[in-house]
Parts: structure tokens; C-alpha cells; sequence
């Protein structure tokens, strides 16, 4: 991460790019630019970006950007791991993510309008946005804010590092602060304890079976009393240990997952980046091809208040 001495405090915001473009794509109504082309995606997503810059005065940004959306090693782990939302394609292709064909068309125009702006975009093949989120919040140097809509993010939350989760889930004006307070108050976990949790509990939307017959309240209370994953499941194996007979055989059956999942749900906090230059500008980088990019596909207004947003931080 490359600093720049700013009068600001210096604050980095993450964005799960595809988790906003997505929301922003089912929650704007269908505009398209004067050649057809839908652009509601890159409109919200566009108005999202001012409303949290506008909110939190961020200093270093970066949208986060899912370079493979379902790493090959993860479904060599746990092969349902998001297998609903694979797209039926030839065996000896690519998955491919089902993605609806007007949001599809939008990427590469979000891709352009983000770079025309100077907002840094990093991916990382084989990994998903997640895991550049989990690597770029780590060892920050400064506070950290993650946009998202995916809890599975909560487990990154940190408040002695500063690092909290703003949680889009119900709508980005209707946003959460998530704070190892709040996570507690949830799932009565602390946030380090979440993807423990989010293992145990499983995970539909994700294609995480879990443990038959654990929800939140019995992964909260294992939790609570032998801390992490590799105590309960040491405690699985000690007939000594405090746990009852109903839930050790629970995990017992489902030791086979449990032995990969922790690896399938911890975001990676440790891929090579490079040298990643988050600084937000306050200026557009091209200004005349944003203002051709707004012209030609009916982005006038998000591009002005995103530009009007960027200078008055």
C-alpha cells in the first residue's frame, strides 16, 4: 500500500465491487444509454460509490474485484462450494456464473468508468474479491471500512485495528456499522470467532452443507466454551472433554467437512498484490473521457455527483 502524507487521517475504504453492482443492478430501475445498452448497474453503483465517500471520507479506496469468482481450490475442497449458482456450460468449460445478460454487458463499462475516474481496481487470479478484501484490510496501517453485503466478511472485523464492516444486506442508505460489538450481539460470537460459526452453522447461498443440526445458537455456545475450531474438534476426539454426547456426534459425523471447511470460508489475508496505490483522487484521472463515457451512455448525473464528491472531500 503506497501512503501519500495527507492533513486528512487516513482512512481506506474497500469495496465489494460485484456484491454493489449486483444490489445496485436489482435496485435501479431499468435505464439503458441511447444505443440500448442497460446502465442502471453502473449508475447505482456509481451513486453508491459518492454516498460512501460522501458518508465516510475515505482517503485510500480501492473496488475489489473478483478475478475468479469460484476458485478452482476451494471446490476441490468442498465441491458444492457455490455450485448452484454455476451456470449449466459444456463439461470441459469454464464455470461460469449465472449472471443476468443485462447486468453481463455492464462490467466492462463499470471497468472503464472506475479507470477513466483513477479509482484503483485490484483482483487477484484464482481468488475471489473477498480474499483481496481479507489481504488488503490486514496490517492496513490505518482504519479500514469494508462495503459489502456478504457477511461472511464479518469475520475480517476488527476494533483494536480499526477494521469494521459497513453492511449493505438491507440497501446502502440503510447500511450497518459492524463492530465486534455488533457481531456479538448477533451470533454471540466475537468477530474472529465468525467464520468458525459460518462453518458449523453452513451456508446456503454458498454451497456450505455445515454440521446436521447446528444453527447459530449451538455454534455460538461450542464456540463459547472451547473457543475455535481446533479445540472442539481435539475436544470431539477427548472422551474427557465437556462436550455432550448430541452434538460430539454431530461433529463427528461431519468430520470430513470439518477438516477442509475452515479453508474454504477464511478469507485469504496473504496473496501477493504488488504494489497497490489506493489513493482516492479528487479529481477525475481523464476528466475528458468521463465526460465522453457520461455522454455517450447516460451517466451525466452519477458522474457529476461522483466527481462533485471526490473534489469536496
Amino acid at each position: 500500500m503506497t501512503h501519500h502524507g495527507t492533513a486528512a487521517p487516513q482512512r481506506l475504504m474497500l469495496l465489494d465491487t460485484a456484491s454493489m453492482y449486483f444490489r445496485a443492478f436489482y435496485g435501479v430501475p431499468d435505464i439503458t444509454a441511447d444505443n440500448g445498452t442497460p446502465v442502471n448497474a453502473v449508475r447505482g453503483l456509481l451513486d453508491f460509490i459518492s454516498r460512501m465517500v460522501g458518508e465516510y471520507s475515505p482517503t485510500h479506496l480501492v473496488c475489489c474485484w473478483d478475478n475468479d469468482w469460484r476458485p478452482q481450490w476451494r471446490v476441490d475442497l468442498i465441491p458444492s462450494y457455490k455450485s448452484h449458482r454455476v451456470v449449466a456450460t459444456r463439461a470441459d468449460a469454464p464455470d461460469v456464473e449465472e449472471v443476468p445478460d443485462p447486468l453481463e454487458q455492464q462490467v466492462p463499462l463499470i471497468r472503464a468508468v472506475l479507470d477513466a475516474f483513477g479509482i484503483t481496481v485490484v483482483g487477484a487470479d484464482h481468488y475471489e474479491a473477498d480474499d483481496v478484501i481479507g489481504t488488503l484490510a490486514t496490517d492496513a496501517g490505518m482504519p479500514v471500512d469494508v462495503v459489502t453485503g456478504d457477511r461472511d466478511l464479518f469475520q475480517l472485523v476488527d476494533d483494536e485495528l480499526e477494521v469494521r464492516v459497513l453492511y449493505i444486506a438491507r440497501g446502502v442508505s440503510k447500511h450497518e456499522r459492524i463492530t465486534n460489538e455488533v457481531v456479538r450481539e448477533k451470533y454471540g460470537v466475537d468477530a474472529h470467532q465468525y467464520a468458525d460459526l459460518a462453518t458449523l452453522r453452513g451456508d446456503a447461498s454458498d454451497g456450505l452443507p455445515g454440521v446436521k443440526g447446528v444453527g447459530d445458537k449451538t455454534a455460538a455456545t461450542l464456540l463459547g466454551r472451547f473457543g475455535d475450531m481446533p479445540t472442539l474438534l481435539a475436544a470431539v476426539d477427548d472422551p474427557d472433554s465437556d462436550l455432550g454426547p448430541n452434538p460430539r456426534s454431530k461433529l463427528r459425523d461431519a468430520a470430513d467437512y470439518l477438516a477442509v471447511a475452515p479453508r474454504v470460508v477464511a478469507v485469504a489475508r496473504d496473496i501477493d498484490l504488488g504494489d497497490v496505490d489506493a489513493t482516492l483522487p479528487h479529481e477525475p484521472r481523464d476528466a475528458d473521457l468521463v465526460a465522453a463515457i457520461a455522454e455517450e451512455f447516460n451517466l451525466s448525473g452519477p458522474v457529476e455527483r461522483l466527481t462533485e464528491t471526490l473534489r469536496s472531500r
